[in-house]
C-alpha cells in the first residue's frame, strides 16, 4: 500500500490526490450532463470554485473529527483535525453542507434547480469511486476481518495511525466493494440522466442508490468497535445516516415524479 510518496522534497499523499482527481472526473463528467440538456458546460465549475469544494471539505472533515475526537484527536497536537491531506472525512458530513450551499449558489445564479442537480449527482457518483480507492491505499474504513481469497493484509507499520482498532489479520476490501458499486451507480444514473420523465429523478435516485450502496457495505465494516452510539449492535453509524439519506430521496421522488417534462426534454443523452 502507498500512502504517500515524495518527488524531491515534496510528500504527496495517494489519498489527497485521489480526492483531487475524483472531483476533477465528477466535474468532468458533469460538465458532459450539463451540455446534453442545453446548459453550459461550465455551470459544475462555477458551482465549484470555491463554494462545494469547500463547503464538502469542511462538512466531511467536521464531522469526522467530531465523530472520532477520543479515537484519533484527544491529545494530539491543535493541528491535526486539520490534516485532512492524511485522511479522514466522512462523507455523509460532506455531502449535507454541499448539498446545502451548493442549492444556495444555483439560487443565486438563478439556474433551475433540479436541472441542475440532475446533471451534478452522476459525476458526484463518480468522483466518489476515486475516494474510496484513496481510503484503500490509505487504510481507512476498512473492512472486517475475514479469510475470503480476496481478503486485503495491510503492513503492519499502517496499525500505528489506527491503534487500537486496526487489525493485523486479511480484512474484507470494503472499500473495493464500494468503489466498483459507485462506478455502477454513476454508469447507471448517466443513462437515467438521458431518460428521465422529470426533473429530480436523477438526484432521488442517486440519494436512494447510495444510501442502498452504503447500507450494504456496512455489513462488512470493520472500523466502528469503538463508536458508541445510540443503536450500537444493531445498525452502524453508516446506516443509520443511510436511512435518512434514502427516506429523503424517496421524499424527493414522490415529490417532483408528477412534473413531468415534455416528450422531446426526455430524449436528450
Amino acid at each position: 500500500m502507498i500512502r504517500s510518496f515524495q518527488i524531491g522534497g515534496l510528500t504527496l499523499h495517494t489519498f489527497g490526490i485521489l480526492v483531487g482527481l475524483g472531483f476533477l472526473a465528477g466535474l468532468w463528467l458533469a460538465g458532459k450532463r450539463c451540455r446534453a440538456v442545453g446548459l453550459s458546460p461550465e455551470v459544475p465549475y462555477d458551482l465549484a470554485f470555491p463554494w462545494i469544494l469547500i463547503s464538502a471539505l469542511v462538512g466531511a472533515r467536521l464531522l469526522y473529527v467530531v465523530s472520532y475526537w477520543q479515537r484519533d484527536f484527544a491529545g494530539q497536537s491543535w493541528i491535526e483535525p486539520f490534516a485532512i491531506w492524511r485522511g479522514g472525512l466522512v462523507f455523509y458530513g460532506g455531502l449535507g453542507l454541499a448539498i446545502v450551499v451548493g442549492i444556495w449558489r444555483i439560487r443565486r445564479l438563478r439556474l433551475p434547480l433540479w436541472k441542475v442537480s440532475d446533471c451534478l449527482v452522476p459525476g458526484l457518483a463518480l468522483g466518489h469511486v476515486f475516494g474510496r480507492i484513496g481510503c484503500l491505499l490509505n487504510g481507512c474504513c476498512y473492512g472486517r476481518v475475514c479469510d475470503l481469497p480476496w481478503a486485503l493484509r495491510y503492513p503492519h507499520e499502517f496499525t500505528a495511525d489506527h491503534l487500537p482498532v486496526f487489525p493485523l489479520d486479511p480484512v474484507h476490501p470494503t472499500q473495493a466493494y464500494e468503489a466498483l458499486l459507485d462506478l455502477t451507480l454513476a454508469g447507471a444514473l448517466t443513462w437515467l440522466h438521458g431518460r428521465r420523465r422529470f426533473e429530480g429523478q436523477v438526484s432521488a435516485a442517486y440519494l436512494m442508490g447510495y444510501a442502498g450502496i452504503r447500507s450494504f457495505v456496512e455489513f462488512f465494516r470493520g472500523d466502528y468497535p469503538i463508536i458508541s452510539h445510540p443503536l450500537s449492535g444493531i445498525f452502524t453509524p453508516g446506516q443509520f445516516a443511510s436511512a435518512f439519506v434514502f427516506a429523503a430521496g424517496f421524499a424527493l421522488y414522490l415529490f417532483r415524479r408528477h412534473d413531468r417534462l415534455p416528450k422531446s426534454g426526455s430524449s436528450a443523452r
